[in-house]
């Protein structure tokens, strides 16, 4: 077993260690976590899919919720995460400690918020998500195991975050994947076993997210080198609120407008029927497979970004985003290319049994990516921006994918060109938002550079 590393270690180890040996090491870990999380939603998808069009397709529609959950979780858990790092890397613990209880404890009375309120409007909520009179049973069935989660979804997003951002990745994976794992064994057992149908999915779902709540609370409160989560620190601030929201912002606009982009989907893919609907939500899990090996290899850079940016040691900022980069667009590039090949027998996979579904996931699939390249570029600029503190450069990056570009897409393109206009707008959206992302980080840069020019300047003057 590792020997555990005192705080002023790992303060050296973050500001110190060479990138292209630092990164990687801290995100292996957080990209098996990703994955495993990518992996177990695409399995709910896979045996959902088996039940029929409909239940596949209330799985789309219950993504959007889903998506607004992770949305809140991930904006407390990145803002305080994002802080925390930045606080570590200027020696400050006491105010880390009290960015991890106010994103803790706040993220689980939201949780509860959303479990109660859904629960009493479980059908106008999935009528609103996109649901068909088809699909609304089966959505319903769905949610109800799903909002008894929430609390335990958002805490345990926030419990990851403070995790990766004291550069402890290995702990927060030992908690997402036992509970990956742990759902991928269950949705079998329960849909087919039992015989419970969607809801078993979801009570799948459900206990998975209780288990990776238990050991991550553990992690974060029984070693001598993570941060304790404190009811003590707890102070419910608008200031603290304030940073924690600057700095969480484009992580919310980023899935929050996923969300809502979700559910314009539904509602753009209603008109061609269920098959529509259940494609694309097909082809949603599949590319946030794809792109969750880079979000897990970005967020192994952002508390590198953030330690050394407190610490002001902005070459090593740069030199970490340029590593980053090349790798980013090689390792999205080889899997686009590999899917590309492979799009028919992938959505063949999930639904075999409806052609239709097929066909139209097919082309979604192929068209979505052939803009892998330019994917990992705009990732990258939003990790840089978003962990630097550059809440809201890094908001309007994060808005252009899901918000500012595909929304429009959704309400005019399928109307100008039918399905294909369905299947045209995540990578038109895609490309408008490379082209934001690049205008944007043109500037960072270029302030980044200036900034370790006169550090340098300082410590030869």
């Amino acid at each position: 077993m590792a020997k555990m590393m005192t705080k002023e270690e790992k303060y050296q180890q973050m500001i110190g260690t060479p990138v292209e040996k630092l990164i990687p090491r801290l995100a292996i870990p957080t990209i098996i976590s990703m994955l495993v999380t990518s992996i177990y939603n695409m399995a709910d998808t896979f045996f959902v899919s088996q039940i029929g069009t409909s239940a596949s397709g209330a799985v789309g529609v219950m993504f959007s919720a889903m998506a607004m959950i992770q949305a809140i979780g991930f904006t407390l858990g990145m803002g305080s995460g994002n802080n925390i790092s930045r606080s570590l890397g200027n020696k400050d613990e006491e105010r880390a400690s009290l960015f991890a209880a106010t994103a803790f404890y706040t993220a689980g009375i939201i949780g509860l918020a959303i479990l109660v309120l859904g629960i009493a409007f479980s059908e106008p909520l999935v009528y609103l998500l996109g649901a068909t009179e088809t699909i609304a049973p089966y959505a319903q069935d769905y949610a109800r195991y799903i909002l008894f989660a929430a609390p335990f979804m958002m805490t345990s997003f926030v419990m990851n975050n403070i995790l990766r951002s004291q550069g402890n990745a290995m702990f927060a994976m030992i908690g997402i994947t036992t509970g990956g794992v742990l759902n991928m064994i269950l949705d079998p057992i329960l849909i087919f076993g039992f015989d419970m149908g969607i809801s078993g999915a979801a009570i799948a779902t459900m206990v998975s997210q209780m288990i990776s709540f238990g050991i991550l609370l553990y992690q974060c409160n029984s070693r001598e080198d993570c941060i304790k989560i404190q009811i003590s620190k707890f102070h419910p601030k608008l200031s603290i609120y304030g940073e924690i929201l600057h700095a969480g912002l484009p992580s919310f606009c980023r899935q929050g407008l996923a969300s809502i982009a979700a559910v314009v989907l539904n509602f753009a893919a209603g008109p061609y029927g269920d098959a529509a609907i259940a494609a694309m939500s097909i082809v949603t899990r599949f590319m946030m497979f794809i792109n969750s090996s880079l979000i897990g290899f970005g967020q192994g850079f952002q508390p590198v970004c953030g330690f050394n940016f407190g610490a002001r040691r902005y070459d090593r900022v740069l030199e970490a985003y340029w590593f980053c980069v090349k790798v980013a667009v090689a390792m999205l590039t080889t899997f686009g290319i590999v899917a590309f090949i492979f799009s028919r027998p992938i959505v063949t996979a999930f639904r075999r049994e409806d052609l239709q579904v097929i066909e139209i996931g097919t082309l979604a699939l192929r068209l979505q990516l052939l803009t892998m390249p330019f994917q990992a570029w705009v990732i990258m600029v939003n990790m840089l921006t978003q962990s630097i503190g550059y809440g809201f450069r890094a908001s309007i990056v994060a808005m252009g994918r899901q918000g500012l570009f595909l929304i429009p897409a959704l309400l005019i393109l399928p109307r100008t060109l039918g399905l294909f206009g369905l299947q045209l707008a995540q990578p038109l959206a895609d490309m408008l938002t490379f082209v934001l992302a690049t205008v944007i980080v043109v500037g960072i840069l270029k302030e980044l550079k200036g900034l370790a020019e006169t550090c340098r300047d300082q410590k030869t003057g």
